[in-house]
């Protein structure tokens, strides 16, 4: 037994996962849509940013995206690549949906 195991075979903060893949957000409604960086450099959106007021370099349908974001595990980001095309999965944002203060353009207010 090492130093940092206790005698009870488990380690401070350790974290035992089943064999199953975990399914992200059941349930959800999904809706996919193409996603083209436009601009010159790469772009990366967050997990949980309001995906229709993403860097405007990103052309897409934002009425659609409006009060969506993207469908990935939590703390992630997907990342647009200049000139490619991509399509992404997106789910409704949870909550009250009021996404203020992100971009002037495209808020959620309630």
């Amino acid at each position: 037994m090492s130093a940092a195991e206790p005698s009870g075979g488990w380690a401070p903060g350790q974290v035992v996962v089943g064999d199953d893949p975990v399914e992200l957000n059941p349930g959800r409604a999904r809706i996919t849509l193409t996603v083209h960086n436009t601009g010159d450099r790469p772009i990366q959106v967050g997990s949980h940013y309001h995906f229709a007021q993403a860097n405007p370099s990103l052309d897409f349908d934002r009425d659609a995206a409006s009060g969506f974001r993207l469908d990935v595990p939590a703390g992630t980001a997907v990342r647009f690549e200049p000139g490619i095309v991509r399509d992404v999965d997106l789910v409704p944002l949870a909550g009250h949906r009021i996404v203020p203060g992100l971009r002037p353009e495209g808020g959620l207010h309630g």
